[in-house]
Order: structure tokens, then C-alpha cells, then sequence
């Protein structure tokens, strides 16, 4: 094909189609005047976080829950409770039955207005009765002071469609489990809309491999960083878990450990002051305002801790916390105590030692973990008269400077007791990529 044929063909193309070709040049730079312009207005900010666990929509961790939406109430990092769907409550006859009204403002996320029927906790230990669109009735079959903690969990209605800030987007669920969870948010001041993609893993191990690969952007609240302490291109942040205790369970029915001295005797082995936490002291969270500072500690005390020299316990442990274990089989034989590790996924039905990570409740009532009625959440098998009155007193009393009083004595009697040995709030690691 000679030149001249090509250079024809050009100037013949051109011609036809000049006003196309003109048209196309101009709305290509209009097209990207309108981008440059219009980019800095509708930004996006994304992120991608990993999350160990596995999780249903009826029971998302509470960082995203409570992101998506409000319960009736809402609780502050200190128990307290504060109006939030509901802007009041009471309760006529000393807390068995609890009347909610409904704030007027209160919609959903797709602007419908929340009606008392739409409220659907589900308990089994009450009746749920509809006044009126503004107000509902909870009748429970006992009393219950720290019912309004309860309500504070979020509530949906059909279609993860809540009442708060951010929005589902996208749910991905496999045999009902979440897999990922889109969510997004737009800031109304500077017009930027936010999304978070959550990820969802069986395992750390798993986590950590999907965070080196690079399909996460984060992980959120591991209780290691070691892989990745080292990396220049991470930010590790630590904070403290209050809301979470590490303790070593001694099952009260066990041969050893049903002898309150010998509970004591161990808990006096144990250097508590070297883990990766803040040293816990008892039950509670010390931002709870019902935590009581004035308990026995257990310090180590080598000569306190004699009498259990040359026994054998066997500590059974969940696998996360096996470093923990380790430290105390250690600090044991430091004291002529003799162990031996078990590696555990739940609470074995017999176990002399067992060593969890439990969540605090809210509400300073802990009558489903020390109350000797409450056979399968009691792991410690404790059966002690004085502290299950404690517990039963602490749960119908309605004011709080009364309440405080008893769960301060709850504390007290309970840590004499040791049917576990506090340790610590653990340390929680975010590592974010750069």
C-alpha cells in the first residue's frame, strides 16, 4: 500500500467524520474538566478489615453492630445507662416490669418512623406487650435491675436495616456465617463518603496469611504482633481490652482445688505482674462504677504459696492464650508446683486449672458466672451461700448507690474465695498497612 493511498484515505476520513471527531475532543475535555472538578466533592475513603471469628447477623462482634444501629438504651465504658431509641423508661413494681417510650425523632436508615412493634428482642424469661406506637411493656417473670443494659443491644429490622451512622452495602454469608460485610457512611461536612469492608477468618493464622497477601488492610484487635513487628510498612497500635479479663478457672469440685486455702495457696505462685496487659485484680472492669479497688491481690509470695509445694495440676487452655500458660506452669515450678499443659478448644467437663479469656458484662451483676444455680455458665462450680445472696440482692435492687454497696461486698467475698485467679485485661494489637 503506497503512501499516498494512506495520506487520501486519512484527509478522506477526516472529512466525513470531522464533526464526530470535533465533538468527541470537546466532550473529552469538558469530561475531564467535570472530573477534576467534581472529584474533590464526591470522595470515597475505603478500608479493609479482618476479623478472627465466626459471626451470624443475629450476633455481630459490637464495633460493627454498634455502628449500624441503637437499642432502646445506650451504655458508656463506665455501665452507665443513657436514653437512645428510647427517651425514657421506668419500671412501676421494683423491676419486674419495664415500660420503654420511644423517642419521636427515632427512624430507621430508610426513613420510616420506629414503632414500638417494630421492637423485636427475643427473650425467653418475658413477654413483650405493645401499648401504643410509642410505647412497649417487658414483662419479665423476676426481677431485674439491669434490664435497661440489656436493651442496649442494636436492633434491625428486616434487611440489616438499622438506626445508626453507617449502612450495610453488601453481606456475603456462607451456611449462615458471615463471610464479608460492606458498610458504608457519608460525611455529611465534607461531603466524603466512607466504606469498610470487613473480612471475616476461621482462625489467626488465617488472618495473618490474608493480611500478608494483601487482601486486608488491617487487623483488627490480635493479642500478638510479633509477625509483624519488624515490617516497615505497618502502624501497630496497641490498646487495652477492659472490657475483656484473662483468669485461671479452679474447678471447686475437684479434689484439690475444692479446699479454699490450696485455691489461695496457688494464686500466690503466680507472678501477676508480667503479662502482656494490665494486671486485673478482680472481676469487674476497673472503668465499671461498680469496681471495687480494695480486694485481696495475690502478689507473689513464695512463702504464702509453700503449702502447695510438690502437688501436680494439669492447666487445660485455650490456644491463644498458651504463652500465658506456659508463664504460669513456669512460675509454678518456681514454687515446687508440678503442671503439666493441656491445649483445649471449650471447657473440658473435668479440669483442675483452665485459663480464658471471658468478657466483662456491662452491668456489675455477674449472677450466670458465680451463682451456684447457674450449673453450665458457673465453670467454676462455686457454691457459696453468702455470695449467691450477694448476687441475687445485687440484680433486684433498682438504685445504684445501694447496688455499688453490695457488688463492692460481692468483690470482696468473691476474690477470699479464688475460684479463679484474675490476671490480667489483655493488650489488643491493630496493625494497619501503611
Amino acid at each position: 500500500m503506497s503512501p499516498r493511498y494512506i495520506i487520501r484515505f486519512i484527509q478522506a476520513f477526516f472529512k466525513r467524520f470531522k464533526a464526530i471527531i470535533v465533538i468527541g475532543f470537546v466532550v473529552g475535555i469538558l469530561f475531564f474538566l467535570l472530573v477534576e472538578f467534581f472529584l474533590p466533592l464526591i470522595s470515597f475513603e475505603s478500608e479493609r478489615i479482618g476479623i478472627v471469628g465466626r459471626f451470624t447477623t443475629d450476633n455481630m462482634p459490637e464495633e460493627i453492630s454498634s455502628k449500624l444501629s441503637n437499642g432502646l438504651t445506650h451504655i458508656d465504658n463506665s455501665g452507665n445507662v443513657s436514653p437512645a431509641i428510647a427517651k425514657s423508661w421506668e419500671s412501676p413494681d421494683g423491676g419486674k416490669t419495664w415500660i420503654f417510650e420511644i423517642n419521636n425523632s427515632s427512624t430507621w436508615d430508610d426513613g420510616q418512623k420506629i414503632k414500638a412493634a417494630d421492637i423485636d428482642y427475643q427473650f425467653s424469661d418475658a413477654t413483650i406487650e405493645v401499648i401504643n406506637d410509642n410505647t412497649i411493656k417487658f414483662n419479665l417473670t423476676s426481677q431485674f435491675s439491669a434490664f435497661p443494659i440489656i436493651v442496649s443491644r442494636p436492633l434491625f429490622k428486616k434487611g440489616l436495616i438499622g438506626n445508626g451512622e453507617w449502612t450495610v452495602k453488601n453481606l456475603s454469608l456462607s451456611a449462615g456465617y458471615i463471610q464479608k460485610l460492606v458498610i458504608s457512611n457519608k460525611d455529611k461536612s465534607n461531603n466524603i463518603t466512607h466504606k469498610i469492608t470487613y473480612k471475616f477468618y476461621p482462625s489467626d493464622d488465617r488472618l495473618r496469611l490474608a493480611f500478608k497477601l494483601g487482601q486486608i488492610d488491617k487487623i483488627a484487635k490480635t493479642q500478638d504482633s510479633l509477625d509483624f513487628e519488624s515490617w516497615k510498612t505497618v502502624n501497630i497500635s496497641r490498646e487495652i481490652g477492659y472490657d475483656n479479663l484473662v483468669a485461671l478457672f479452679l474447678n471447686t469440685d475437684d479434689e484439690k482445688f475444692n479446699n479454699k486455702s490450696f485455691r489461695q495457696n496457688v494464686a500466690y505462685a503466680i507472678d501477676k505482674s508480667d503479662f502482656d496487659g494490665v494486671r486485673a485484680i478482680g472481676p469487674l472492669s476497673p472503668n465499671s462504677w461498680g469496681y471495687n479497688s480494695q480486694v485481696k491481690q495475690y502478689a507473689l509470695d513464695l512463702d504464702k504459696a509453700k503449702d502447695a509445694k510438690d502437688s501436680k495440676i494439669i492447666i487445660s487452655t485455650l490456644p491463644n492464650l498458651l504463652k500465658t500458660a506456659e508463664k504460669i506452669k513456669n512460675d509454678w515450678e518456681d514454687a515446687g508446683i508440678q503442671s503439666e499443659i493441656q491445649v483445649v478448644t471449650n471447657v473440658p467437663e473435668n479440669y483442675q486449672a483452665f485459663l480464658a479469656t471471658i468478657d466483662i458484662p456491662k452491668d456489675p451483676d455477674q449472677y450466670s458466672l458465680w451463682h451456684s444455680t447457674q450449673t453450665s455458665t458457673n465453670i467454676s462450680h462455686l457454691k457459696n451461700p453468702r455470695i449467691d445472696k450477694l448476687l441475687e440482692d445485687g440484680r433486684t435492687e433498682l438504685d445504684q448507690e445501694t447496688r455499688k454497696k453490695i457488688y463492692l461486698d460481692f468483690q470482696r467475698f468473691l476474690v477470699e474465695e479464688v475460684p479463679a485467679v484474675f490476671l490480667y485485661h489483655p493488650t489488643y494489637y491493630t496493625i494497619t498497612r501503611k
